[in-house]
């Protein structure tokens, strides 16, 4: 048997075949990798979330600033600094308000000592009526005895009392946020030429004409939702002052003006808080004048939301009613009442702007319309010179 020949190099072995057990090198890559992004993801939807008050407060300085500008500009071109400009419109805006809601505290104030020494006279009147119509035997002595002594009074003074300190943060909230407000658009409007020149030095030329033109789209239709809000409140004021001034309620004029204003730049709830404070002084007159108040109130908000609204914010802001209709709506679930502000100028602007882009089309003649006069029917004779010279002047 011949010996082995441990000098002999070794032959190569041959390689292990996979059996599944060993870790691709990939993979530990890999999960580190989308740990990474999860985090990233995790991170900055929180940041998003800790964020989306000061995102709401910019838009809307943004539109604010988009308001005033016009005026800023006038100002600017007869040798006024921009800045000086800007305070000077915040300033005539503030003490227009703050001298407006001081007269009309004032007036309120007066009104509700009236109200609160005539209430047991009112309250009196009530239940005759009442006990005469109705045949009932209320008197006035235990209606407050069972208001007083019952459970719910109890309980919401409880709760009024424990709220004290969160009716003041939530002022104080509410300061700081207009405060943030007020600052942000003062700086948009009194460096708009700057900020959109360090805009335009970020993009290529063909894109800065597209960026100004988009900058002044903004602002005209901006200034036309103001100019339409403004028109709304000048017909709502006179419609509410001259009931109130029928019904002889006091401070008739200050009543409308609160009434336009409130309800037209205050979405949502504004109707119901510029209603509230005439029909509280109408019940001073008399109470049954509160009720026609109240249903005058009812009555002309339904006009003014699906006849007047519509057809005055079409005109202002060149959308169709419905979509004006469907984007105040859109904004409310988005943002709630800040998105019904500024929903309609949003939606106009960047409809203004992608209109530029949508390729229109000659329509077929007869496409879509039914045959009328001046218009040649399928079959039928041929419209007269004096029509088809019309139609064209129309589409010139």
């Amino acid at each position: 048997m011949a010996a082995t020949d441990d000098s002999a190099p070794d032959s190569p072995r041959p390689p292990r075949p996979d059996d599944g057990s060993r870790m691709p090198r990939w993979l530990p890559r890999a999960v580190v990798v989308t740990l990474a992004l999860f985090a990233c993801f995790q991170l900055a939807s929180w940041a998003f979330h800790q964020l989306i008050g000061l995102f709401v407060n910019i838009l809307i300085a943004f539109f604010l600033a988009l308001a005033i500008e016009p005026a800023v500009d006038r100002m600017a071109a007869r040798g006024v600094r921009r800045g000086i400009a800007t305070a000077l419109m915040f300033l005539g805006v503030t003490v227009a308000f703050v001298g407006f809601f001081t007269l009309l505290g004032s007036m309120l104030a007066g009104q509700i000592q009236t109200m609160v020494e005539n209430f047991p006279s009112y309250l009196d009147s009530v239940i005759r009526w009442s006990n005469r119509t109705f045949g009932t035997k209320l008197s006035r002595l235990e209606i407050q005895e069972s208001v007083l002594h019952s459970d719910w009074l109890q309980k919401y003074v409880r709760n009024s009392a424990g709220g004290v300190l969160d009716v003041s943060a939530t002022v104080l909230g509410g300061l700081f946020r207009l405060l943030t407000v007020v600052l942000f658009s003062f700086y948009f409007a009194a460096d708009g030429p700057r900020l959109r020149r360090t805009l335009c030095s970020l993009l290529p030329p063909n894109r800065q004409t597209e960026v100004l033109r988009a900058w002044e789209i903004a602002v005209a239709k901006t200034g036309g939702y103001i100019y339409s809000r403004a028109l709304m409140a000048l017909i709502s004021g006179v419609a509410h002052y001259i009931l109130l001034e029928i019904l002889g309620v006091p401070y008739a004029p200050a009543l409308a003006v609160w009434v336009g204003l409130v309800s037209q730049f205050i979405p949502t709830i504004g109707t119901y808080l510029a209603g509230a404070l005439p029909i509280l002084l109408a019940f001073t007159v008399n109470p049954w004048y509160a009720v026609w108040v109240f249903g005058f109130v009812v009555v002309y908000q339904q006009f003014e939301n699906y006849v007047l609204q519509p057809r005055i914010t079409a005109r202002t802001v060149d959308i169709h009613p419905a979509v004006a209709f469907g984007s105040v709506v859109a904004g409310t679930a988005l943002l709630g009442a800040v998105g019904a502000l500024i929903a309609i100028p949003a939606v106009a602007t960047l409809q203004a702007f992608l209109s530029v882009y949508v390729k229109r089309y000659e329509v077929a003649t007869g496409a879509g319309e039914p045959p009328g006069p001046g218009r040649r029917a399928p079959g039928g004779r041929r419209p007269s010179l004096f029509a088809r010279l019309a139609r064209a002047l129309r589409r010139r």
